[in-house]
């Protein structure tokens, strides 16, 4: 299954941005999806996810994200508020295939998707 992910920018500190990810493809079932982020020289690191039941956020963002999930489109998003200039980063949407509402420890790790979107990139300016 491909993700895309859209609605990356820039925008000046402060601002906000709402990103987007939906399959492409043939339907599938996936109870958690999350977004990860790269910043140049960078490992790939956790911001939020969404299962059947929970929501978890990176600390650095707690407060000012907001993942959410439309079922029937199977649409995720992440509103981005207050962005900083240390949000700057390409982001990724990911998805785990099949109904497994993963918890905490394993929604917040990489290794735990099988699906992966193409990025968007988001920098954020002084």
């Amino acid at each position: 299954v491909q993700l895309q992910a859209s609605g990356g920018g820039l925008v000046q500190a402060g601002g906000s941005l709402r990103l987007s990810c939906a399959p492409s493809g043939r339907t599938f079932t996936s109870y958690t999806m999350g977004w990860f982020r790269q910043a140049p020289g960078k490992e790939r690191e956790f911001v939020a996810a969404r299962t059947s039941g929970s929501t978890y956020y990176a600390n650095s963002v707690k407060g000012r994200f907001t993942i959410s999930r439309d079922r029937a489109r199977n649409t995720l998003y992440l509103q981005m508020n207050s962005l900083k200039l240390e949000d700057s980063a390409v982001y990724y949407c990911a998805a785990k295939s099949g109904p497994h509402s993963l918890i905490a420890s394993t929604a917040t790790s990489a290794a735990s998707y099988d699906a992966w979107g193409q990025g968007t990139q988001v920098t954020v300016s002084s």
